[in-house]
């Protein structure tokens, strides 16, 4: 992605996932860039799984608003499949979806009533928008670093990849965030969602 004075961003996830810390991370390092942030969330039935959503917004100038409107987020962060598709309509044309690898079987699916999609309408629908998909193992990569619970900085990593800051940056806002005793897994985590993104194609 190449530089520029503004980014929007919406995450998507599900109660649980930590969706809500990594906006606030997301938050952060704006600030330690320079930028204006503005910062929304939408908790839904959060304590019941259902839908996260948050939107940042980072300017050089001013920024008015928290909200970012349909079509216009440069970065689709999902932690989740389904609530990639939901959230979709988001994203602006060009811009670029990193999704988690993981699915959150809803009730209508596993009672029968309705079929989970599969990756190739992801593929589909995110390829209507002349968008990059990234799909990152968020929970295998936690896994291996020691915790599944840091799929969040797994993703966090991948979308630092992205963006034209230096590591050392996302780095020193998620230390201040996550517990002392947790430091190196995050650390590993976050590496390896960095290396989990190719570089040297469009972002």
């Amino acid at each position: 992605m190449p530089s520029q004075s503004a980014f929007s961003f919406v995450l998507v996830g599900v109660g649980g996932q930590g969706t809500l810390l990594a906006s606030n991370i997301l938050a952060e390092v704006g600030l330690a860039a320079g930028f204006d942030v503005k910062k929304s969330e939408v908790h839904g039935m959060a304590q019941r799984g259902g839908s996260v959503a948050s939107h940042v917004r980072w300017d050089k100038e001013k920024v008015f608003s928290p909200l970012v409107g349909l079509g216009e987020a440069d970065v689709l962060l999902s932690f989740e499949k389904m609530e990639a598709l939901r959230f979709a309509r988001f994203l602006r044309r060009g811009g670029t979806a990193v999704v988690n690898d993981m699915a959150i079987v809803p009730v209508t699916v596993s009672s029968g009533t309705s079929v989970y999609p599969g990756d190739e309408h992801l593929t589909r629908v995110f390829g209507a928008l002349d968008a990059r998909l990234v799909m990152v193992p968020g929970e295998t990569l936690a896994q291996d670093a020691g915790n599944v619970k840091a799929a969040n900085v797994v993703l966090l990593g991948a979308v630092s990849r992205l963006l034209p800051f230096p590591e050392e940056a996302w780095w020193a806002c998620i230390a201040q965030r996550v517990p002392k005793k947790f430091l190196e897994l995050n650390r590993v985590a976050f590496a390896a969602g960095r290396a989990a993104v190719s570089v040297g194609t469009r972002a």
